[in-house]
C-alpha cells in the first residue's frame, strides 16, 4: 500500500529568516495524524537566510541527521565539533544523554537549504557523539547510497535504531529501489525534481509511505534527488 503526502500538506512556517516545512508535527505545527512514521519522527525542510541560524540549544535521546541540499551549514556543539557541512557531506549527531549545538548559515549572500531528520533511538542515555562523512551521492548518480544504518554497513553512519537512510540523485529514465522484508516499510521523500514511486507520480516536497509491499521502486521523470528510509 502507498500513502501520499503532498508538499502543500506539510506544516509551513516562514518567519523571514527561516522558511521551513514540517512533514511531521514539530514546534508550532501540530497534526495528530502526522506524528511520525515508525521510528522516523522529524523531516524538516529548512531554508535559512544568509547570516542567520539557530542559536545554541539542547537535545537528548535522538538521532539527528543533517542533509544539506544547497549552500553550507555551520555546526558547532558541546563535544567540541565545529565544521561547515556542504552537499554530499552528511552529519549524524547522537544526542544521547545530552548535547548542545548551534547551526548557522555562514554565507552573507546565499541561503542554505537543508533537510533535518530525527530518528528515535532504541537505546537511551548513550554518550553523545558526532560524525560527518562525505558520500558520492552527486558524483555517482543513478543509484541509492546507504548513508545511515544500525551497523555502519558499507561505510554508512551508525545510528542507534533498526533503520536505514539512503539518498540518491537520479537522472531522467533512471530507476532505483529496495526489496522490503516482511515487517519492513519505507518512506520516500522527494527533495527536488519528480519521480514515480511504485507507480504514483510525486513532485518536489511530496512523500510516500510504503507499507505491506514487498518492494519499493523509484523511476525518475526528471533529474531528482530522493531520501529513502527503510524501517521496522
Amino acid at each position: 500500500m502507498i500513502t501520499i503526502t503532498r508538499s502543500d500538506e506539510r506544516g509551513h512556517i516562514d518567519n523571514r529568516w527561516l522558511d521551513t516545512r514540517h512533514t511531521f508535527s514539530f514546534g508550532q505545527y501540530h497534526n495528530p495524524e502526522r506524528m511520525g512514521f515508525g521510528a522516523l519522527r522529524v523531516i524538516n525542510d529548512d531554508v535559512v537566510a544568509p547570516g542567520r541560524g539557530f542559536a545554541e540549544h539542547p537535545h537528548r535521546d535522538m538521532e539527528i541527521i543533517s542533509y544539506v541540499v544547497s549552500g553550507a551549514l555551520r555546526h558547532a556543539d558541546s563535544t567540541g565539533a565545529r565544521e561547515d557541512i556542504t552537499p554530499g557531506a552528511i552529519q549524524r549527531m547522537s544526542a544521547g544523554s545530552g548535547i548542545r549545538h548551534s547551526e548557522a548559515n555562514p554565507s552573507h549572500t546565499e541561503p542554505v537549504r537543508l533537510i533535518q531528520v530525527w530518528i528515535e533511538p532504541d537505546t537511551l542515555g548513550v554518550t553523545p557523539r558526532h560524525e560527518t562523512r562525505r558520500f558520492p551521492i552527486h558524483d555517482e548518480p543513478g543509484r541509492l547510497h546507504l548513508i545511515a544504518s544500525p551497523d555502519a554497513a558499507d561505510g554508512s553512519l551508525a545510528i542507534h535504531q533498526d533503520a536505514r537512510m539512503l539518498a540518491g540523485v537520479l537522472n531522467p529514465g533512471d530507476s532505483a529501489g529496495l526489496e522490503l522484508a516482511p515487517g519492513r516499510r519505507a518512506w520516500v521523500q522527494i527533495v527536488r525534481g519528480g519521480a514515480r514511486v511504485n507507480g504514483e507520480t510525486l513532485a518536489e516536497g511530496d512523500a510516500a509511505a510504503i507499507t505491506d509491499d514487498a518492494s519499493l521502486a523509484i523511476d525518475a521523470d526528471t533529474e531528482c534527488e530522493v531520501l529513502v528510509f527503510e524501517l521496522a
